[in-house]
This record gives structure tokens, sequence and C-alpha cells, in this order.
């Protein structure tokens, strides 16, 4: 379940960043009633890029497939030596 809390409870800074480091998730701010801000742990954050970024690159190689971009095992692995053992 998601975590609020009011801006005012951001005064506290050291209890923030202990609210934060004891989730994964992120913790939502509220100013007068209605969300304002996201906060997280660096770790959290992290995490989240990194699953961002893998998604991307997920999607960029069914998008290659679709377009009929792909090679076969060894094809692509004599493309790499290639490349790469000089």
């Amino acid at each position: 379940m998601p975590k609020i809390i009011p801006i005012r409870d951001m005064r506290n800074t050291a209890k923030l960043s202990e609210l934060c480091n004891q989730s994964d998730e992120p913790i939502f701010i509220t100013k007068n009633g209605y969300g304002d801000m996201v906060v997280m742990s660096m770790a959290a954050y992290e995490q989240q890029l990194a699953r961002s970024e893998l998604h991307a690159k997920i999607m960029e190689g069914k998008a290659q497939a679709d377009r009929g971009e792909l090679l076969d095992g060894p094809s692509a692995l004599a493309k790499m030596r290639e490349k790469y053992a000089k």
C-alpha cells in the first residue's frame, strides 16, 4: 500500500529519510490534500531506473524483430568477432 504524507512532515528530514529507506516504493507527498510530490530512496530510484532501461531495451529488440532485423546465432557471433577481435 502506498505511503502518503502531508508536506509538513518533510520538516523532519531524518524521519523522512528513514521512511524512504525502509520502503522500496515511492512516498507520495500531499499539499492541501492534493498530490504534490513523490520521494523515494536512492536504491528504489536506481531499481526503478534499471527496470525502465531493461524495458526500453526489450522493446527495442521487439521492434527490430518486427522489422525483420534478426541474425541467427552463428552470424551474430561472427559479426561480433569481426568487430572486436582486432
